[in-house]
């Protein structure tokens, strides 16, 4: 049912200071939306409080040794759904339809409470939760759905997020009042990558701290593209 020994607070330190590295972050972004209600906005809030879940799980997991639960929040909000909700963020601030990104919302929604339920109800696996930075498919089954969640939700709305980012790129062209959406996407989608490449390899490889460091750091340029997406579009000299 769990992993009987944890590895360290020494270990442990870098996915804590990933939590509170996203915590700070959404409290700030919670603040900015306390002052003007931003649809896009609130996606990325979700999106940055399931960054803090899902290592604050990391943090417990690797000080006293892996539990399902830990490693349900972990999952879930941290390899299934996060990717989705900053790309909704994104359909949000680029769509030219508000009912567009509403719908999408809205079934994003519905698609969390299916994947919720996989993972909370699935079958856990004990004996890899003693590794320091467990695998999905050694802990549900190499193949199984709540693994294949991942790979089913967040491959192809990372690629979805990087063609959101070309397009507002192209709509750019000439139009200096889009120059801090285009340059926010950017900040997005290249923290995304940061996250992808970091923890893909610190997973790979069993190396806490590579994950966490890569987590965190592309939480902040995420953020520093949240700021700087959401900035109103100031008037042209002279026009």
């Amino acid at each position: 049912m769990i992993g009987e020994t944890g590895h360290g607070l020494g270990l442990a330190i870098f996915p804590l200071a990933a939590a509170g590295t996203a915590g700070v972050f959404a409290t700030l972004l919670a603040r900015h939306l306390a002052h003007r209600w931003r649809w896009h906005e609130v996606a990325w809030l979700l999106a940055l409080l399931m960054f803090a879940a899902a290592s604050a799980a990391m943090f417990f997991g690797v000080v006293r040794g892996w539990r399902s639960a830990d490693f349900r929040v972990y999952w879930s909000f941290g390899a299934v759904l996060n990717v989705p909700f900053l790309f909704a963020g994104e359909v949000y601030l680029l769509s030219p339809r508000r009912w567009i990104a509403h719908l999408f919302f809205g079934l994003l929604l519905a698609g969390s409470a299916f994947a919720g339920w996989e993972v909370w109800t699935a079958t856990v696996h004990a004996a890899p939760l003693a590794a320091s930075l467990p695998l999905g498919k050694d802990v549900f089954g190499d193949g199984s759905l709540p693994y294949r969640l991942a790979q089913y939700y967040s491959l192809p709305t990372y690629f979805l997020l990087l063609a959101g980012l070309v397009w507002s790129v192209r709509q750019m062209k000439g139009r200096r009042d889009l120059r801090d959406r285009a340059t926010g996407t950017f900040g997005i989608a290249l923290g995304a990558t940061i996250v992808a490449i970091g923890s893909g390899i610190g997973a790979a490889f069993h190396v806490v701290p590579l994950f966490s460091v890569s987590l965190a750091a592309g939480i902040a340029v995420m953020f520093w593209g949240f700021l700087r997406a959401g900035r109103r579009a100031q008037p042209i000299a002279g026009s």
